[in-house]
């Protein structure tokens, strides 16, 4: 990585609670570390933000409704849809609201990054298997290079976290999956250790298997 080329993207990490969402502690000290690193290299840092209209105007069809019809999740109206305190955005920093999953979807992400000179993404977030995935997806279709750090990510149960992160390191080929430490410690220009597919597939997996599967990919050896 180049630090000149680098941002730090932040998915939704905002005070929304309903989803249970497993290890969120552990996701925001992370999150917390990851952003300090990024800070003292000099490396911007981008949040994204998941907005609902109270009204249910431009909701996702089907999406989960109250019985009054306000969105179940991330209404504009009511403070979830606030960064957590503990990673707060300060001053300098972008922060992009969009109305669907992905960060890239009809928001203003990949203008800030062209206008910040960036090729490679540093990137985290909730959830694994929703607005992170597709965000992933739609980075490396704009040619980004990605590093995904695995314990900044969550879900709203273990299975769909590790399923979603596994599918991530087989097809996105861009892209290396490391953990917070060897992330500072990359950032830092010291060695590091990192997954990256070498070939289409390269974890493939079972129901029974994916545990084991799993561990290969966040506890990988160079």
């Amino acid at each position: 990585m180049t630090i000149s080329d680098t941002a730090l993207v932040v998915i939704d990490l905002q005070k929304e609670s309903g989803f249970g969402l497993f290890g969120m502690d552990e996701v925001v000290r992370n999150t917390q570390r990851t952003i300090e690193a990024c800070r003292a290299a000099g490396i911007p840092v981008i949040y994204t933000r998941q907005i609902n209209r109270h009204d249910g105007v431009g909701l996702s069809l089907d999406e989960p409704r109250h019985a009054s019809g306000e969105p179940l999740y991330y209404a504009d109206n009511c403070d979830s849809i606030d960064i957590l305190d503990e990673v707060a955005p300060e001053d300098g920093d972008i922060v992009i609201d969009k109305y669907r999953w992905s960060a890239f979807f009809e928001t203003s992400l990949d203008l800030m990054l062209k206008s910040l000179g960036v090729k490679h993404l540093i990137i985290g977030g909730v959830v694994t298997d929703g607005c992170l995935m597709t965000s992933v997806f739609d980075a490396y279709f704009r040619d980004y290079r990605l590093q995904l750090v695995h314990d900044m990510c969550t879900a709203s149960n273990e299975g769909a976290h590790m399923a979603a992160l596994t599918i991530m390191a087989n097809w996105v080929y861009a892209l290396e999956m490391l953990d917070t430490d060897n992330m500072i410690a990359c950032l830092g220009g010291g060695d590091y250790t990192a997954w990256q597919a070498s070939e289409a597939d390269a974890l493939p997996f079972a129901p029974e298997t994916l545990r084991e599967t799993f561990g290969k990919l966040v506890a990988p050896s160079r």
